[in-house]
């Protein structure tokens, strides 16, 4: 892996690359994406969720193209760094890269779909967990210069 930023290649994966794992893909395609091939996957393939949609269409992050994967649609040795956002993820993360030099790290980032509530109070777990990846993402790889959400 390169020094600083991110490196050449990144998937993100999580549950059912649904909420948090594209949710990642998206923002850091939007901060990184000149600079490094960013993926996301899921352990189960599922629909995007329509709340993620919406907290990153708030901040100007277009996921709307958006298509799920699981870990089979993707090869291991594709990508330098695996990042995990679920504890089943992480689990298939290692199983996945144990015959490769991919490195994995463990991000546990909590389920938004797991707040029950009002719509504005679904949203704002969505926001929460949105603003925690971009927070995570800036602290491990840096700022890019430029506008950023």
């Amino acid at each position: 892996m390169k020094d600083g930023g991110p490196p050449d290649s990144l998937l993100f994966a999580c549950t059912h690359n649904s909420i948090r794992s594209p949710m990642a893909e998206a923002l850091a395609r939007r901060l990184y994406g000149q600079a490094a091939y960013i993926e996301s996957v899921g352990v189960h393939a599922s629909e995007l969720d329509g709340f993620t949609t919406a907290v990153l269409d708030e901040i100007g992050v277009d996921s709307h193209a958006h298509r799920t994967k699981t870990f089979d649609d993707v090869e291991p040795s594709s990508f330098d760094l695996i990042v995990s956002l679920s504890p089943e993820a992480h689990h298939s993360a290692l199983e996945f890269t144990r015959n490769t030099a991919t490195d994995v790290e463990y991000w546990p980032i909590p389920d938004p779909s797991a707040v029950e509530g009002s719509r504005e109070m679904r949203l704002d777990a969505y926001r929460r967990v949105r603003d925690m990846i971009l927070a995570r993402l800036k602290a491990r790889f840096g700022t890019p210069a430029g506008p950023t959400p």
